[in-house]
């Protein structure tokens, strides 16, 4: 596309249209990857007004340099199962944008993924490691292999075989992989084994979210979920409002929800219903967070076994019916574009207050759309759901300099740099006319930070 420099051209043409240009050529280049088309429509256009303001952008060509990744990286995972079975999974990495840091995002193993989440994840990660403050740049990874109903020898012959590839192109320097869907403290930890018998060193800071034994970080494990609460917390703060006597409805029941629960449970909420991809539960008496944890870190059973302990509660089959429930404040937590508009708006019309995205978009373009024009609060993921990626940093700074935080030294800073996030969001919100909107206001504070460093550091 042709850089829009001189000023007769600046008045011919406007932001907009420049914008539009843009969400064209990224779906005429790649036509299949609706999930990264989806999260480049929702940023592009929330940078209206920087561009206006700041035509320097559009002069360097920021946005298309930001748009395409510095590369793609796809790769077989050819392992054996344990009935001497050969299998073969595709392999992925992202490396998009390393401005103001290594590479930093997870890993994620689940039967969906493909090159457009890879993609939009990654997208994402430039944005939300930014408004961390901390020296990361926005990667992410993973493969079509779902360690669901897999045996330990299994998941570890397909981490060593995964890591065999990936160890190329990674490094403490380089690009820092964490876990995410499907990949935790077991698989990082196979293919950290891995990574270290390749390279004859233990680079600790290759990887995150390892065992606390082997230089992992206290209070990664509740991070994300704790993080989005923090946030929320101080949005609601905001306006007079608190978790403290609140109703709320969490999607999933993975690592991100559950500790989502178990942090707005300490601040008095009391959470009625939680999901997993098979149905949710509604529990009217509160949701026993014990057996949760119980069904889902210790026996990986499905979560409609809860009614089974508690009568009480109600199971249904759909995980998407559990946004009909009534609540004061929503968390979807589960995975991408699990909340549309119907659902949107069957929150609206039951009182809901507040949206905290917990997962990476779990909205849909028009369910946010919806939530922002009811006035309804609204946290988005790349803002909210950073507190994951910002302790994996504050995991890489404790692997650098051969210390380790306690937990409530890693929770103290995890809750400042979600407080700092929303007042970045905030400001940046109110500094280009788009006041109280956290979409916005995320999204313009964490690009000007890459984008300013980008121009300093030239064409590359």
């Amino acid at each position: 596309m042709k850089v829009l420099e001189k000023k007769d051209e600046f008045q011919t043409h406007t932001v907009k249209d420049y914008i539009n240009q843009l969400l064209i050529q990224v779906q005429e280049r790649d036509p299949h990857e609706k999930e990264f088309q989806q999260a480049v429509k929702e940023v592009l256009e929330s940078l209206v007004p920087v561009l206006e303001k700041n035509p320097k952008y559009i002069k360097y060509a920021v946005l298309e340099r930001m748009l395409e990744p510095d590369r793609m990286i796809s790769f077989k995972v050819p392992w054996m199962d344990d009935k001497g079975n050969i299998k073969v999974n595709r392999g992925y990495r992202v490396q998009f944008n390393n401005a103001i840091g290594p590479y930093k995002g997870g890993l994620r193993f689940h039967s969906s993924v493909n090159a457009s989440i890879i993609k939009f994840l990654g997208f994402e990660q430039i944005f939300k490691n930014s408004l961390t403050g901390q020296s990361i740049g926005g990667g992410k990874g993973g493969s079509d292999f779902d360690p669901k109903g897999k045996s330990d020898l299994e998941i570890m012959r397909f981490c060593q075989s995964f890591m065999t590839e990936l160890s190329k192109h990674i490094g403490p320097d380089i690009d820092v992989p964490a876990g995410d869907i499907g990949v935790g403290a077991r698989e990082i930890g196979y293919m950290f084994g891995q990574y270290k018998r390749l390279k004859g060193a233990y680079e600790a800071g290759v990887l995150t979210g390892k065992g606390i034994g082997y230089g992992g970080s206290l209070g990664r494990k509740e991070a994300t979920g704790y993080g989005l609460v923090y946030f929320v917390e101080e949005m609601l703060k905001n306006q007079g409002l608190s978790f403290k006597d609140s109703t709320v409805v969490v999607s999933g029941s993975g690592n991100v929800s559950i500790y989502a629960m178990e942090k707005a449970m300490q601040l008095g909420a009391k959470i009625v219903a939680c999901s997993d991809s098979s149905g949710y539960v509604y529990d009217p008496n509160g949701i026993d967070l014990d057996t949760v944890k119980q069904l889902k870190e210790e026996e990986n059973k499905r979560i409609s076994e809860y009614v089974n302990k508690h009568p009480e509660a109600i199971y249904q089959q759909g995980y998407t019916g559990i946004w009909r429930i009534p609540c004061d404040i929503a968390l979807p937590c589960a995975t991408q574009n699990e909340l549309n508009k119907e659902s949107a708006e069957k929150l609206i019309a039951n009182g809901v207050k507040a949206i905290g995205e917990g997962a990476n978009m779990p909205s849909t373009l028009e369910a946010v759309d919806t939530f922002i024009h009811h006035n309804v609060l609204f946290a988005p993921a790349k803002a909210a759901n950073a507190g994951g990626v910002a302790v994996s940093a504050l995991e890489m700074a404790q692997n650098s300099a051969r210390i380790a935080w306690t937990q409530d030294e890693v929770d103290k800073k995890l809750q400042d740099i979600m407080k700092n996030i929303y007042s970045k969001s905030i400001k940046a919100s109110e500094d280009y006319a788009t006041k109280g909107n956290l979409v916005a206001g995320a999204n313009i504070a964490g690009f000007i930070k890459v984008a300013d460093a980008m121009i300093e550091q030239g064409i590359i």
